[in-house]
């Protein structure tokens, strides 16, 4: 299906904010009192969650069992993941209910070095589909596919007997206009390097005659320069530099019925965007800031900003912190059913939603699906079933040596 580019990029900015913004904004809606003050970034796309599995527990994962996608999660997790290779594909439907042609598509995989190291490697991709091209005039400039990728490589070990460290390092390329003007401007490709840091933690309990364990981490991703999709390179955004964390418990109820709790908070390292006067300007023509603080600092810096530069004080900070919950059961290790929700303040992005999954694995294969139902507004994922295909090395070792 195709759209002209005018109706299609306002009909993406509008839901997902796609291209770029300006962390520069002013108040101008406000919710039971509380001004609206949604924090955007360049490429979003690298916040959506990748596959199946997590997608359909609440979009957690920064403490799950580890498995091939744990990269985009919390690579540190990967030292504990259970077989020496494994491999894993995952695509995403994007605003189906609009449009056929926009999808996610996510490529990744993993080998042990002995038993205390891993490396990992993935592939973000993110088609934006057909857009056609026209002048002012109407005339044809030609058919383009934009689209944004993300490649990702990332180095795992263990620290001590319960805790392990993971590094990652990221390349992000973002064309969204091929090189078109718009809007009179001239426009180029973004490009970014970016670096996750991230911990493990795994302690084995006994809870009422259950074995289990519990388990922590934290995955600071996105750590990286920011992005400009103009020549003069005059406006740079920030890309989504995340914080993630938090804990998961999960309980051998017997030898067949394994259950998992976990739960994720997040919190952009980035500045909130300040309240300005509506009719004030300094001696350089920028507005002036009547509360909040100016986000137009280095990377480093907006990091720690982003902690205490809220224009609402501590709450608006709470209120930046959104918060996955997820539930896994698996029986016989074959077979698995998920639940989850995921809370988003108004205030924030509004993002609200309960997710449902299934999980097969039967040698060397598994599958993994997720469903997305919103709860308050409107979801690019809604009434969309995604799929993750694993593939387990192991495994196909073994049957190739019967």
């Amino acid at each position: 299906m195709r759209l002209n580019f005018r109706l299609r990029f306002a009909l993406i900015s509008s839901i997902v904010a796609l291209t770029s913004a300006t962390l520069v904004a002013q108040p101008t809606t406000t919710y039971i009192g509380q001004d609206l003050n949604t924090i955007t970034t360049a490429v979003p796309f690298l916040q959506i969650a990748p596959d199946a599995r997590s997608g359909g527990m609440g979009e957690v994962g920064v403490s799950s069992d580890p498995d091939a996608n744990s990269l985009h999660w919390n690579p540190a997790k990967y030292p504990y993941v259970k077989g020496d290779m494994g491999f894993s594909l995952s695509y995403s439907p994007w605003l189906r209910a609009l449009v056929s042609d926009i999808n996610l598509a996510y490529l990744t995989g993993y080998k042990k070095l002995g038993n205390n190291q891993v490396i990992s490697g993935s592939l973000l991709y993110f088609s934006l589909g057909d857009i056609t091209f026209t002048d002012i005039q109407g005339e044809l400039i030609g058919n383009y596919r934009p689209n944004e990728f993300a490649l990702s490589g990332s180095y795992s070990r263990m620290l001590t007997k319960n805790l392990s460290g993971a590094v990652s390092a990221r390349y992000i390329h973002s064309n969204l206009t091929q090189g078109q003007s718009v809007g009179g401007a001239s426009t180029k490709p973004g490009n970014s390097i970016a670096a996750d840091v991230a911990i493990y933690s795994r302690h084995d309990i006994e809870f009422k005659n259950m074995d289990g364990y519990f388990a922590w981490g934290i995955n600071i991703s996105n750590i990286g320069q920011k992005i400009s999709y103009s020549d003069d390179n005059t406006q740079r955004d920030f890309i989504p530099t995340n914080l993630r964390f938090g804990p998961s418990l999960t309980l051998d109820v017997d030898d067949y019925n394994r259950l998992s709790f976990m739960i994720d908070f997040n919190k952009l390292l980035i500045p909130t965007p300040p309240f300005y006067y509506t009719d004030s300007v300094d001696v350089n023509g920028n507005s002036v800031i009547y509360k909040g603080m100016d986000p137009n600092v280095s990377v480093p810096a907006g990091m720690f900003q982003s902690f205490y530069d809220a224009p609402g004080g501590f709450n608006e900070e709470l209120r930046e912190i959104a918060i996955g919950v997820g539930v896994e059961y698996w029986y016989d290790k074959q077979f698995a059913i998920r639940a989850g929700y995921f809370h988003e303040d108004r205030t924030k992005g509004n993002r609200k939603f309960f997710t449902l999954g299934a999980g097969l694995r039967y040698n060397v294969f598994g599958l993994d699906f997720s469903y997305l139902i919103p709860t308050d507004q409107r979801n690019p994922l809604e009434n969309t079933l995604r799929f993750t295909l694993h593939f387990d090395f192991d495994a196909f070792q073994k049957q190739a040596v019967k």
